[in-house]
């Protein structure tokens, strides 16, 4: 009698890869893998710093995220129309179809708030929704960087690195904005190189979870003032993303392309179809889907 055939581990998992396979921007593969290892080591990082509500927060989060990066290309392959940007997503509430990107923009808020509420004190009822509001933007503007590889890391780990090398304070609520600083800079610094070398992407759950993250940490360490000058930013950036595109901007500007293209590969060898204008942070279509249509502002692929 033969022996029965082996299976090794690969056969099972072959299907849950390929449907965490994407297309980026220069028609290479890449994988969310990346991001739901980062939204892993930032949950568990939270945790171990002693900050269970951080930790739960930041999974929700990242099940939002997920939801938003494994619903929407199977809604493109079913041939259903895909609601995108902020505008297209309260349309789409209107007529009353409930998207992933709206669940994002209510749930995320939402989950801030419980964060900002539950955090250690000091803390005051203004200054609650303030924290709560920082820590969703910085969550929805890192998504809305994620269109090109490294981007957004760029920009979530120089911050995260300054935020968790201030001296920890005596008080428990530096503290625990320390260990937010870290469990952004950790997995971000992690997911780097595979970032760069376009073999995985973070996706909305790792990008919105390192953004919430870095946005939290912020509004637990930095006094007042600087709280309320980054939520000024942030909101001002995010209202900017709807009328214009990011990546114009940036390879308009000669410093900023410097930047955004160090240390990524030439994205003229192996490019595809997969490029559109305007900003905004939407997944990649899936493989095997056909292109998606021209995009406007707060529509571009990675």
């Amino acid at each position: 009698m033969s022996a029965p055939k082996e299976h090794d581990g690969r056969g099972v998992l072959d299907p849950v890869l390929t449907e965490l396979r994407r297309t980026n921007f220069a028609g290479r593969q890449v994988s969310l893998l990346e991001g739901a290892l980062v939204v892993t080591a930032a949950g568990t990082i939270a945790l171990r710093g002693g900050a269970p509500v951080d930790a739960a927060v930041l999974s929700g989060i990242g099940a939002l995220g997920w939801a938003d990066d494994l619903l929407e290309p199977r809604q493109r392959r079913a041939g259903r129309a895909v609601s995108k940007g902020l505008r297209g997503h309260l349309g789409a509430l209107r007529r009353g179809s409930v998207t992933t990107g709206a669940a994002k923009a209510f749930g995320i808020p939402a989950l801030a708030l419980v964060g900002a509420a539950m955090a250690p004190r000091p803390r005051g009822g203004g200054m609650i929704l303030a924290d709560a509001a920082l820590a969703a933007g910085c969550a929805n503007l890192a998504n809305l960087l994620d269109l090109r590889p490294g981007r957004a890391l760029k920009v979530v780990l120089p911050t995260a690195a300054a935020l968790a090398a201030r001296a920890p304070a005596a008080d428990t609520r530096a503290r625990s904005g320390r260990s937010l600083a870290l469990a952004a800079l950790v997995p971000g610094a992690l997911a780097l190189p595979t970032d760069l070398r376009e073999a995985g992407m973070l996706g909305d759950a790792g990008a919105n979870v390192l953004g919430a993250a870095m946005g939290t940490a912020a509004a637990r360490t930095l006094p007042v003032p600087g709280r309320l000058a980054l939520l000024s930013v942030v909101v001002a950036l995010t209202l900017a993303s709807e009328r214009v595109s990011f990546s114009a901007v940036i390879d308009a500007t000669a410093a900023l392309r410097a930047v955004d293209r160090l240390g990524r590969r030439d994205p003229g060898a192996g490019a595809g179809t997969g490029t559109a204008s305007g900003a905004g942070a939407e997944p990649e279509q899936s493989p095997g889907t056909e292109p998606a249509p021209e995009a406007g502002p707060g529509q571009e692929q990675r």
